[in-house]
């Protein structure tokens, strides 16, 4: 369905629910938006993090994750994935389809975004962008937003929070840093950051701001790209550790293994309006070199998994 002819918010609606059927499909939408429209750098940063959650899914049904974790418990973490990632997409879709619509029609259309109940924040920054094309504040925008956007309904959710985030499954999966954000090459090389305190809502915002240096540093940019060239997205590991020579259990196709969920969509509160947005949000990143290689770590703790689970 095309919006170039009209102002067809059901159009919007649909055109997002049919790409927010799974984790591929939103990587896909998210990486086809970027390359129509780079100014929006927030949409490959979307596209990488999603890559990264269908690699953490697809994780779930390797050994390992079956001798330490139940079934059920499994499912649970799927499910926190799944529920995050499907709720940014359904928020900030609607998001880039009106930017697209705005400049097929070349003029701001954002106010409609109220329709998609996207927060005031982000229609204010839109218009912003609008009128300054100021593609950092836009990005840092987008990654407060989003970050907000799970806050209520994922990680302070009942469910969520009492039997995924306060569970010793997930507490061990942080002890053994099992969460983490990683851009690989063609090369053999990764690149990315480990993901700390979760449930924390300034660090996750922090760790956004830390990926988009990392993944538009000027010295790798154009070796991600030729990645995401090269290696359509299927949900497993196997994408890039076939890069690694790393001799060691594939994850299957993400398809093959878990079910498209039908989500409960909910009447969204504006987090702006009981939230606020802090100032340090914008600022707050951590100091690091975005330039630094971690293959050589990933590749031994892959080992050390792979050959302590061969003994058992």
């Amino acid at each position: 369905m095309s919006l170039r002819d009209s102002f067809d918010l059901n159009g919007i609606a649909e055109i997002t629910i049919r790409h927010n059927s799974d984790n591929i499909t939103r990587t896909v939408a998210y990486q086809n938006f970027y390359f129509k429209h780079p100014e929006i750098r927030w949409a490959l940063l979307a596209s990488m993090v999603s890559r990264n959650a269908g690699w953490n899914m697809t994780d779930l049904s390797l050994l390992p994750f079956q001798k330490i974790l139940t079934k059920k418990v499994r499912q649970r973490l799927f499910m926190t994935y799944e529920r995050a990632n499907w709720l940014i997409f359904s928020d900030a879709y609607p998001q880039l389809l009106m930017y697209e619509l705005s400049k097929e029609n070349n003029q701001p259309l954002f106010h409609l975004l109220r329709k998609y109940h996207v927060s005031y924040f982000m229609i204010r920054e839109w218009q912003r962008f609008w009128e300054t094309k100021d593609v950092n504040r836009l990005t840092q925008a987008l990654i407060i937003n989003e970050q907000n956007v799970i806050e209520n309904p994922v990680i302070r959710q009942h469910f969520f929070s009492e039997q995924v985030f306060k569970s010793i499954p997930y507490l061990l999966e942080t002890i053994l840093k099992l969460n983490a954000v990683i851009f690989p090459t063609v090369e053999g090389e990764l690149y990315g950051i480990e993901i700390h305190r979760f449930t924390h809502l300034d660090e996750r915002i922090a760790v956004g701001h830390t990926l988009t240096d990392i993944l538009f540093n000027p010295e790798l940019f154009q070796k991600f790209i030729n990645f995401i060239l090269m290696v359509p997205p299927t949900g497993s590991r196997e994408e890039y550790e076939n890069f690694l020579t790393i001799n060691g259990q594939q994850a299957l196709p993400l398809r093959s293994i878990f079910p498209k969920v039908d989500h409960q969509d909910i009447i969204r509160q504006d987090w702006l309006k009981f939230r606020g947005c802090k100032q340090k949000w914008w600022l707050v990143k951590y100091e690091r070199d975005t330039r630094k290689d971690i293959s050589h770590y990933y590749v031994k703790k892959r080992l050390i998994d792979i050959i302590g689970n061969r003994k058992k």
